[in-house]
C-alpha cells in the first residue's frame, strides 16, 4: 500500500512544483504586461490633486505616463513646510528633472553648488548630478517636479554643450513687452534627454488669445501662474487658473485665450 502511495503522490508532487515554477514566472513577469499609457491632451486642475502628508511635507501625484518623445513622464509636486529638513541629496542615473517653484523660496544644490530661487525659479536639472531643495522662506515652499527619460539615447555631451544644469530665477529674466502683454524666455536648447527643451512665460494683458491656433512636433504643457484662460485642443475646449495645466499632445492643432478683462500669465515649455 505504502508504494502505491509513492506512486500516486510523485506525479502530485511534480504537478505542483510544475504549477509553482509557473506562478512565480508568471508573478515576476506581471510589471512588464503592466505597461505605461500615453499621457493625454486635457487639462489637471490644481485643486483635484490629492494631498498626502509625510512629516513636514506634502506630496501630490500629477501624472505618469508615455510621450510620443518620452518612455517615462511624470509630474508630480512637493510642498515643504516652513523649517522643513532639506529633501535627501540624490542623483537620476538616466532621467533629466525640470523644477519649478510655485511659491515660496527655495535652497537648491546641485553637485555642492547653491543658489536661491524665488517664486517662478525653474531648475532644468541634468542626469546623474546630486541635488536636494529645502525651503529657506518664512512660508510653505511648493515646487513642480517633472521627470522624464527619452526615447533616444542621452546624450550627456550634449547637455553639457548646452550648458548643463541651469538655476535660473524670474526677475532675472528680461520682459519683452508685444501687442497682447508680453514674455520672459527661459531657455531654447538641446538637453542630454531633448533634441529640443524650450520654456517661457507668457503674460496676457488683455481679453483675447495668445496667438492663432496651431501644431507642432513638439509636445507641450501650458502651467498657469495667475488669471483665468480656455484653451482649445483638438477642437474640445477647456478652462484653467492658477495651479492647473494643459497637457498637449505632439501635432495636435491648439489655442489658448485670456477669458478675464484681468491679467493671466502662464509658463509655456515643449520637448522633442
Amino acid at each position: 500500500m505504502l508504494s502505491i502511495a509513492c506512486l500516486i503522490m510523485k506525479p502530485l508532487r511534480i504537478f505542483i512544483m510544475r504549477l509553482l515554477i509557473i506562478s512565480i514566472f508568471f508573478l515576476m513577469t506581471l510589471p512588464s504586461f503592466a505597461q505605461l499609457q500615453p499621457v493625454k491632451s486635457g487639462v489637471f486642475h490644481w485643486n483635484d490633486l490629492e494631498a498626502k502628508s509625510n512629516g513636514d511635507r506634502q506630496g501630490r501625484a500629477i501624472l505618469e505616463g508615455v510621450s510620443p518623445h518620452f518612455e517615462y513622464l511624470e509630474m508630480h509636486a512637493t510642498t515643504q513646510a516652513v523649517g522643513a529638513q532639506a529633501s535627501v541629496a540624490h542623483a537620476n542615473e538616466n532621467m533629466e528633472e525640470l523644477i519649478i517653484v510655485k511659491e515660496g523660496v527655495m535652497k537648491v544644490t546641485i553637485d555642492g553648488m547653491s543658489s536661491i530661487l524665488g517664486t517662478n525659479g525653474v531648475i532644468s536639472l541634468m542626469p546623474q548630478q546630486m541635488h536636494s531643495m529645502q525651503n529657506v522662506g518664512d512660508k510653505p515652499l511648493t515646487y513642480y517636479v517633472i521627470r522624464y527619460r527619452s526615447k533616444k539615447p542621452m546624450k550627456l555631451e550634449r547637455g553639457i554643450a548646452s550648458g548643463g544644469s541651469l538655476m535660473i530665477n524670474s526677475d532675472s529674466l528680461v520682459f519683452k513687452p508685444n501687442d497682447n502683454g508680453g514674455s520672459r524666455a527661459y531657455f531654447d536648447r538641446a538637453t542630454a534627454m531633448c533634441e529640443r527643451l524650450e520654456m517661457h512665460v507668457t503674460t496676457l494683458t488683455k481679453i483675447g488669445p495668445s496667438h492663432e491656433p496651431h501644431a507642432h512636433d513638439e509636445t507641450e504643457i501650458i502651467l498657469m501662474i495667475s488669471g483665468e484662460t480656455a484653451m482649445h485642443i483638438d477642437g474640445v475646449e477647456y478652462t484653467a487658473t492658477a495651479g492647473d495645466f494643459y497637457f498637449v499632445e505632439s501635432q495636435l492643432f491648439h489655442g489658448i485665450r485670456n477669458t478675464s478683462d484681468q491679467s493671466c500669465s502662464y509658463f509655456a515649455f515643449k520637448w522633442k
